[in-house]
């Protein structure tokens, strides 16, 4: 409760999490069938980069390297930011690629941040928004009425002990209540241990056909500093093995500093 995504939106965890948050919903919008998508941690929907931002400037060395000629692979959610006004976060995105007859179910437990949320979409008969704990709602939420597709995305700031645990647990139960949907699960990366945790407790559940893409923009090693961020998605939609590489390219290219340790990757976590 304490965390403020407000000073943090633009970051290159944004870029990286938000780039790859578009291609999954073009990937579920390739087939006509009507998707929904729940968001656990939705937040405020948009951010002022001129506001509490602009204090870490944060966003400098994110998504305002990546406006000015955008590489192919990050055009479409350039777009999606360029169409926004304001940064947007994850509700906007989703709702930007969102189809006639596909849905959006937010939960964020700040509840600034939840009225921010519900003024946003008000008369909005495809976006729904509740003030509860989004780690809670799964059971209440899953499998989402009307649709057999989707995607639950859980996007928590990791302030509190045990985040890792309670995000494979996620995916648990995620597996029992909505088989068919993808999960896409974002986690920083400060060192390596606590992402060792999370993927090995994820494969100790026997939670199938998990892969997990990562950005670094330098040597993971200092516990106290966001050195990277990864992806962690559940049922990852066909060719994904052929089309991130190009998106987490761009942004390594765009948003690195050329410092000792960057990188990379896009590796299977359990089989399918």
């Amino acid at each position: 409760m304490n965390y403020r995504h407000a000073f943090h939106a633009g970051n290159f965890a944004d870029c990286m999490k938000h780039a790859l948050l578009v291609w999954l919903l073009q990937a579920l919008a390739r087939k006509p069938a009507p998707f929904a998508v729940l968001d656990t941690h939705a937040g405020a929907g948009r951010y002022d980069l001129s506001g509490d931002a602009e204090r870490t400037e944060e966003w400098r060395a994110g998504i305002a390297r990546l406006l000015h000629q955008p590489p192919a692979a990050l055009a479409d959610y350039v777009s999606v930011v360029e169409a926004a006004g304001l940064y947007p976060g994850s509700p906007i995105i989703i709702r930007e690629l969102l189809r006639p007859g596909d849905r959006l179910v937010c939960c964020e437990l700040h509840p600034e941040d939840a009225a921010t949320l519900r003024r946003e979409f008000a008369g909005d008969p495809q976006v729904g928004v509740h003030l509860r704990d989004g780690y809670a709602a799964l059971g209440a939420l899953l499998p989402p009425v009307g649709a057999k597709r989707g995607l639950v995305l859980i996007d928590p700031p990791y302030e509190a002990p045990g985040e890792h645990t309670r995000v494979a647990e996620a995916f648990t139960t995620i597996a029992r209540r909505f088989p068919t949907g993808i999960v896409a699960a974002w986690y920083p990366i400060k060192h390596r241990a606590p992402v060792r945790t999370l993927h090995e407790a994820v494969r100790l559940a026997g939670v199938r056909d998990v892969v997990a893409a990562e950005l670094w923009l330098r040597d993971p090693t200092d516990p106290a500093r966001l050195n990277g961020n990864g992806l962690l998605v559940r049922h990852p939609p066909y060719r994904w093995h052929e089309e991130w590489p190009a998106v987490l390219a761009a942004l390594l290219d765009r948003l690195g500093d050329r410092e000792f340790g960057e990188g990379w990757s896009a590796d299977r976590v359990t089989d399918e």
